[in-house]
């Protein structure tokens, strides 16, 4: 059964000019795990001067319980990030590189090549943890243009990557299109477990995620009211909404009840930052057709 995992703390928050404090994060992370929501990306590693909103990522590692970190994940680029979320107490670990170079220079300082010749040595440090190979531009780079489906299999087939349980494919510009996504996923697929983490810049979030299901991914990313978008990435806007991919998928653990304390979620934290919500279910929970039960009454 597909799975989704809520990103809003990491790919989230990347874009927006306001922090959150350890402790507002930690609760986020904690209403979003009693609600149901099966997994949790919940920070990065990156530099906190070049992404503010990520700086107290180690501080909320320490903050949650080991059942609750066993539920979450950290974005990781480089076998020193593993280290020091590991010694914090993180055990799922997101390591990401690009496709195209160009991407991957400016969003992690090194050429695809550099990132994957250190891979070995950030699954070594990541203790026995999970890791997963999360693979950004997996159809278009900002810089380069279209990706070939041939550079995204080469990096999947690379014998340093074997380390990792899960391919996490990347749509970062919200540009690809459900062909190309069933393209790419059932090629893939045949390899390792299936991350789809898709952008809805161009509007086809969820059915490009939906496709990545249909072609086998095991596991799609979203976050709460399609916030967030990669600063290192120009054109790259909010990702695929949390609530419309759960509104389409009607995993068993969603009801209406629970659906509507999520958006009461998103809500509240949309306004603290002062971010729209993108997401489509979400406006339709909060229109006049109260007869439907997945609409919020008052």
């Amino acid at each position: 059964m597909t799975t989704l995992r809520d990103v809003t703390l990491r790919d989230g928050l990347q874009l927006t000019g306001k922090q959150l404090s350890t402790d507002r994060k930690a609760g986020i992370v904690r209403e979003l795990l009693r609600l149901g929501v099966p997994s949790v990306e919940i920070g990065s590693m990156a530099r906190p001067d070049l992404v503010p909103s990520m700086a107290n990522t180690l501080e909320l590692i320490e903050r949650l319980s080991t059942d609750e970190l066993a539920r979450c994940w950290v974005w990781v680029a480089t076998p020193r990030h593993v280290e020091k979320a590991a010694a914090a107490g993180a055990v799922n670990f997101q390591y990401c590189l690009s496709a195209s170079d160009k991407h991957n220079q400016a969003n992690i300082g090194r050429s695809t090549e550099a990132s994957l010749e250190a891979m070995p040595a950030a699954i070594e440090h990541a203790r026995g943890g999970r890791v997963q190979l999360c693979i950004a531009t997996s159809f278009t780079c900002p810089f380069e243009g279209p990706v070939p489906e041939e550079r995204v299999l080469a990096i999947a087939d690379d014998p340093r990557t074997d380390g990792a349980e899960d391919i996490v494919i990347c749509d970062t510009l919200g540009q690809a299109v459900p062909a190309q996504v069933t393209s790419l996923i059932s090629k893939v697929g045949t390899r390792r477990r299936i991350v789809y983490h898709g952008h809805d810049t161009w509007g086809l979030g969820v059915a490009n995620s939906l496709a990545a299901i249909a072609a086998g991914a095991a596991e799609v990313d979203g976050a709460l009211g399609g916030l967030g978008g990669c600063p290192f990435a120009p054109g790259a806007s909010g990702n695929a909404s949390t609530e419309d991919l759960l509104f389409a998928l009607r995993p068993d653990w969603l009801t209406p009840a629970i659906f509507a304390e999520l958006v009461n979620l998103t809500d509240g934290l949309l306004a603290e930052l002062g971010e729209p919500n993108r997401s489509r279910a979400v406006q339709g929970a909060h229109s006049s057709a109260t007869a439907f039960p997945w609409a919020l009454v008052g």
